[in-house]
């Protein structure tokens, strides 16, 4: 296993993380357990949770498997998105007591999707809370968890209060991350980046993704997880694993990596635009809609539309799930046409925003 330096925080931890989002069977607990050692066997030290995750079961899995092993050998992440400094702290506690540790070594203030949502976890003392609970060693290192634009992120991480972030960054989106992603490197700070496959379409359309092959990584998933951990400035990518046999890919995917170039990474994105036919690669050129459209979400959501065949329950679990906006707001469109003349691959955005579904 190849391991990376944490930004500024002296840890090391691997390039695959595991993300305990996705157990097959969260209510057998010894069963869900063993594939996480079974990932802590593999070399991965990285692991990550949250309160809600799998039915409010994760974090419980997480504990019953950590508690097996030596409290050096492994770091544990886990979030809270509550806006109120006394509601952070509560869930803090309860993270605490359910993982078994004394301290969460990465804490995330979580779930950060628009900048209105940063102020209030200021103003409603999150932050406040969570720095304070670092200070009496409850918390080991402060980071952030977001969906927004690149842009916007990279403002947030400009307040220079976080040490590491989490956001979405793969070969599908990578336009739309990138800026942060940037902007985290020329600060030194840690990233994880969440669905490296593209929530799972990547390994569901191999055919569309084949571009992304290399002499070194001759399947979809081996590839997209080398496209992602190309990019210098991150630090591990993190997988939501639902067997043994997906953790033993990923790592194979790590073992004996040697980082792309510059120039194989510039050749592969450039490849984007042309294997994509048709798929939005949210490079935000079709901003900003003079009545205030987010975009680049909905073709995002559009995205999961052409890559899962016309099922529409995905398109809005990715509204909800993944972008927190709501089909009403595409309806909105003017149809002034602006979006489609700057749009690089030409895409009909208006009539992809009509076709979208409630």
């Amino acid at each position: 296993m190849l391991y990376r330096p944490f930004g500024k925080t002296g840890k090391n931890i691997s390039v695959i993380s595991f993300g305990g989002m996705r157990f097959s069977e969260p209510k057998d607990l010894q069963k869900s357990s063993e594939s996480l050692l079974h990932a802590h066997d593999k070399g991965i030290n990285y692991f990550d949770t949250a309160p809600i995750y799998c039915g409010d079961r994760s974090e419980d899995i997480f504990g019953h498997a950590l508690r097996q092993l030596p409290r050096e050998s492994f770091y544990v992440s886990t979030k809270c998105s509550r806006p109120n400094g006394a509601d952070l702290r509560k869930s803090l506690e309860r993270s605490l007591q359910r993982l078994g540790v004394e301290q969460i070594d990465f804490f995330y203030i979580w779930h950060l999707m628009t900048p209105t949502d940063w102020e209030q976890r200021k103003q409603g003392g999150a932050v406040e809370a969570a720095l304070q609970a670092k200070e009496e060693g409850l918390i080991g290192h402060l980071l952030c968890s977001s969906h927004m634009e690149g842009e916007g992120l990279a403002q947030v991480l400009d307040d220079k209060i976080f040490e590491g972030v989490l956001l979405g960054y793969n070969a599908i989106n990578f336009p739309y991350r990138r800026a942060a992603v940037e902007q985290a490197g020329k600060q030194g700070i840690g990233v994880v980046t969440m669905n490296p496959l593209g929530g799972g379409l990547i390994p569901q359309n191999p055919e569309r993704f084949a571009f992304l092959k290399t002499a070194t990584a001759n399947d979809v998933v081996s590839a997209a997880l080398q496209f992602n951990l190309s990019h210098p400035a991150i630090t591990t990518a993190l997988v939501g694993f639902s067997n043994t046999q997906e953790i033993d890919q990923a790592v194979a995917a790590a073992d004996n990596f040697v980082p792309y170039s510059e120039a194989q990474q510039q050749q592969l994105q450039d490849n984007v635009e042309t294997a994509f036919d048709g798929l939005c690669t949210g490079c935000g050129y079709c901003l900003p809609c003079p009545v205030g459209i987010p975009i680049p979400k909905y073709l995002d959501s559009y995205n999961q539309l052409i890559l899962t065949n016309g099922d529409q329950q995905a398109v809005r679990d990715r509204y909800r799930m993944h972008w927190n906006i709501t089909p009403q707001q595409a309806k909105e469109c003017i149809r002034c046409g602006g979006c489609e003349e700057r749009c690089t691959q030409h895409l009909p955005i208006m009539q992809r925003l009509a076709e979208l579904p409630d």
